[in-house]
């Protein structure tokens, strides 16, 4: 345990507990995610998110069928022109929910474009560019369906300040939102101090506690033992080292909980 102290190459404490609160407070982001939506092949599964837009193919002459896994269209709407090579027709197949897809012939526009509402009140916007001469399918899941996120901790109001911090460590811990907490998860540059890097990963912020997961490596040569007052220095509220016994080359996580304003 007083190895770390005892080589002069290894930082002090109160070094290592500076630079990891110079780290920079990266711009604060609410706990809602932004789902990307994935473009597909024909006969794919495309992940969207409910009021994305889907990317897909259609046939540009035979017939495209789009499946909602888990879920069925109830609702399709679209704007007709009048002009025959210039409308599509959608048929919806009542006993799967699903819809089918089909151009006239000479069919003007290089996409079919139209929004579907589902039986679980999703709603999607379709851009399907036309082209091929095979029978097409797509099928559509449901991003919160697929990944639904973690329930958020809620921590005690009338806790002890230590209770509510070990509840702040394990949400870290199990990458799950905090109610009352805004998580900025936008990793900062390293910082090099002695032989350890350090990099915050994700914060956690509210008007009285701040939570940093760390990624700490040993960049030296010899092993070395992680002290929690080595990470966090005075002031800390909870320290959790994943790892405290780093070979070199070796990280770990840590999970620190400070008062806000530090």
């Amino acid at each position: 345990m007083n190895a770390l102290n005892s080589n002069p190459n290894k930082a002090p404490a109160s070094a290592l507990a500076s630079a990891l609160f110079r780290l920079g407070r990266p711009a604060l982001m609410g706990a809602a995610l932004v789902v990307p939506v994935f473009p597909a092949l024909a006969d794919e599964t495309i992940l969207a998110a409910d009021n994305g837009e889907v990317i897909c193919q259609a046939s540009k002459a035979d017939l495209t069928r789009i499946s909602l896994k888990d879920d069925q269209f109830v609702a399709v709407s679209r704007v007709q022109t009048g002009n025959p090579v210039e409308d599509f027709s959608i048929v919806h197949e009542p006993t799967r929910g699903d819809i089918y897809l089909s151009v006239p012939e000479g069919y003007a526009k290089a996409n079919i474009s139209f929004f579907g509402t589902t039986q679980k009140g999703y709603v999607y916007k379709f851009n399907c560019q036309v082209g091929g001469e095979e029978a097409l399918q797509v099928f559509v899941a449901n991003a919160d369906l697929e990944n639904p996120q973690a329930a958020p901790e809620v921590l005690q109001a009338f806790g002890s300040l230590d209770e509510r911090a070990v509840g702040l460590v394990r949400a870290m811990f199990e990458q799950r939102p905090v109610i009352g907490f805004e998580i900025s998860d936008n990793a900062r540059a390293p910082v090099n101090v002695g032989d350890l890097k350090v990099q915050l990963i994700t914060e956690y912020r509210s008007p009285t506690m701040v939570g940093k997961v760390l990624r700490i490596e040993n960049t030296g040569e010899a092993p070395m033992v992680l002290r929690e007052e080595l990470i966090a220095g005075d002031g800390a509220i909870a320290v959790t080292i994943s790892n405290p016994n780093l070979a070199s080359g070796q990280a770990t996580a840590a999970y620190v909980v400070v008062p806000a304003g530090r």
